[in-house]
């Protein structure tokens, strides 16, 4: 998960990069960089912790019910890791560019939270770091295919602690391309942003492949 940040460091770049330089980078203060991250990295955080949960809820009522409780955690675990693998897959096809991103994927835009417009003015004129975490937060939800890819993996993490933790190594990962914006290090991530997409690509099939290897072992025990 960390690497999927890391090399996915071109689309961040693409994708974040004129919001890390709207908001924190005129500020000229590291500190708002700190923030704005700190937020972004959180909501990464709590969604996949609610990823996970709803995992692990499943897996939990399965157990309860059923003549075979067991037989029923392992066809949830199974079917999630499907579900999981699914989705990876789509965004790693999307990523290498077979496939466009999928249109749903706006219904998450953070536009939709209440008191969007109001931080968003609010940021405009202060600029402050408790605005600076408000902006992180929110935009942690902006559709991106490659996020949405680290949570489809957290609902398959078996809890929710593990789903946080996975979202949190994903997040660590697009740490150093967004905090070196501008400097001539983001400018050779930019620059060779496709190789970025293929290897991130790559690594989420490879994440599809690796669920869909232990759904299918699961079920032939």
């Amino acid at each position: 998960m960390f690497f999927l940040g890391l090399l996915g460091t071109g689309h961040c770049l693409g994708m974040c990069g004129p919001l890390v330089l709207a908001f924190p980078a005129v500020t000229g203060r590291f500190t708002s960089h700190v923030f704005y991250h700190l937020g972004r990295t959180s909501t990464y955080v709590a969604i996949g912790i609610a990823m996970g949960a709803v995992g692990a809820g499943l897996s939990f009522l399965a157990e309860r019910g059923g003549d075979d409780p067991l037989a029923w955690v392992v066809r949830v675990q199974v079917g999630l890791s499907i579900v999981a693998a699914v989705f990876l897959f789509v965004f790693g096809l999307s990523r290498l560019g077979f496939l466009p991103e999928p249109g749903w994927m706006s219904i998450a835009s953070p536009s939709r939270v209440p008191g969007y417009r109001r931080v968003m003015g609010s940021a405009a004129h202060t600029k402050d770091n408790a605005n600076m975490l408000l902006i992180g937060i929110l935009f942690g939800f902006l559709p991106c295919g490659l996020s949405f890819a680290a949570f489809a993996r957290a609902l398959a993490a078996g809890g929710p602690i593990e789903g946080g933790m996975l979202s949190l190594a994903f997040a660590a990962g697009t740490l150093p391309g967004l905090l070196l914006l501008g400097t001539g290090l983001s400018r050779i991530a930019a620059r060779y942003r496709r190789v970025s997409d293929i290897l991130s690509g790559m690594i989420m099939i490879g994440m599809a492949a690796s669920l869909s290897a232990d759904a299918l072992q699961a079920v032939l025990k």
